[in-house]
């Protein structure tokens, strides 16, 4: 099909949640390359939102996958699964959980975070603990009880009444934190580096004294880390560039590949509050799911790719800054990693990610003003000079040559 056919057919029988897309189906992608229907090649700074950490079709996962798609592709929960104690075991080594429970996305991994916080407070007796505090700008997913813990107001207003016991408060204000927690409260739920709200990383200092305040007011303390983690931002877990870890934290994303799954991971004594029949999962952890998982993290080891993330994070991040420096109208690059984002000081933001496009680059946006790139975690210099080359381009059609 060609993509005018695609459109049309999409128009008339999907559900209309995305609403114009960019214009544009791929059929194939290989490394850091897609390939349109109409045998474009374009090169990927998105990674399908911080998903193929490996690039496209790489072959350890791909052979993972099919290999265990002709043994079993799917059994019950009800049974041992030899492939979900393994990718356990791996991420429980890897981190500072004790105990992993895998789920289908990172909105039931947090739904699963939300859930053990409650049910850890209820089993000590305190059943008046329910409250969560989350942080303004955030976003923690799309079921009803992620939507209340999200931040944002453009992403709750459809759906009031929300689930209750959500609230929030603004990113590095601990007045605000502390005026906010009250006997009732259960939890306090934040991403170390927001993604969705145009890559904002919580500050160091706060970070560390929202984790004293938890230790001192017996609060769980949450890191969704459903973007920030498995390698993206220079470090295999957000946490790990604050000096700090959490009661409970949750993956998705990258943790496939591009399978679909999530990872709701805790400390033991937060753990042990769930007991059979407290949660559960029809397709987490399935065979399929976790051997994907664990060709991930055998790729991420073996290519060195944590490391990458770090050393082209920092190419990435000075070159854009050699960039804000030429065009004025750069008003900030920050980021970690290859969880980078770029602020202008006007409404340009759409209109750079299409000229991008039209370039045959990849790139993403965040409301009107913030560009996003989230490249795969292969990504080499090469690639970054490439998207640098245009991306100065673009600037100085828009602004004219004159720096903004």
């Amino acid at each position: 099909m060609n993509i005018n056919d695609i459109i049309q057919k999409d128009k008339k029988y999907f559900m209309n949640t995305f609403g114009n897309r960019t214009p544009v189906a791929f059929k194939y992608g290989k490394g850091m390359f897609l390939y349109s229907t109409d045998d474009n090649q374009y090169l990927d700074f998105m990674a399908g939102i911080a998903v193929s950490a490996l690039g496209h079709s790489h072959p350890l996962l791909v052979d993972a996958i099919c290999e265990q798609a002709r043994r079993l592709i799917h059994c019950s929960s009800l049974y041992y699964i030899e492939a979900q104690a393994k990718l356990a075991e791996v991420i429980c080594k890897a981190s500072c959980a004790d105990k992993v429970f895998f789920s289908n996305s990172g909105a039931e991994a947090n739904e699963g975070a939300i859930k053990l916080a409650r049910m850890y407070h209820r089993k000590k007796g305190n059943e008046g603990k329910f409250e969560i505090i989350t942080l303004e700008n955030s976003f923690h997913g799309r079921t009803l009880a992620t939507i209340a813990a999200t931040g944002q107001d453009k992403y709750q207003k459809p759906y009031n009444p929300l689930t209750p016991k959500f609230k929030s408060v603004p990113m590095d204000d601990m007045t605000a934190l502390t005026n906010a927690v009250n006997d009732n409260t259960c939890a306090i739920m934040l991403e170390p580096i927001q993604g969705e709200s145009g890559v904002n990383p919580v500050s160091f200092d706060y970070i560390k004294k929202v984790r004293s305040l938890c230790y001192e007011k017996d609060i769980i303390l949450i890191f969704d880390e459903v973007q920030c983690g498995m390698g993206r931002t220079g470090k295999m877990f957000g946490y790990e560039h604050f000096g700090v870890e959490p009661d409970i934290f949750t993956l998705a994303k990258a943790l496939g590949g591009g399978f679909p799954m999530g990872a709701l991971c805790a400390k033991d004594y937060v753990a042990s509050a769930f007991e059979p029949g407290d949660h559960g999962s029809t397709f987490g952890g399935n065979p399929l799911a976790c051997e994907a998982g664990l060709a991930v993290f055998s790729a991420m080891k073996d290519e060195h790719l944590v490391e990458n993330s770090e050393k082209m994070g920092l190419y990435l991040i000075g070159k854009l800054n050699a960039l804000k420096m030429k065009y004025n109208i750069v008003t900030e690059v920050r980021g970690s990693g290859l969880m980078v984002g770029m602020e202008f000081s006007s409404d340009i933001a759409g209109a750079i990610k299409e000229r991008m496009f039209e370039r045959k680059i990849l790139v993403g946006s965040v409301k009107t003003r913030i560009i996003r790139l989230l490249p795969p975690l292969i990504v080499k210099k090469e690639h970054i000079d490439t998207l640098c080359t245009n991306l100065e381009e673009v600037l100085g059609e828009i602004t004219g040559g004159n720096g903004g």
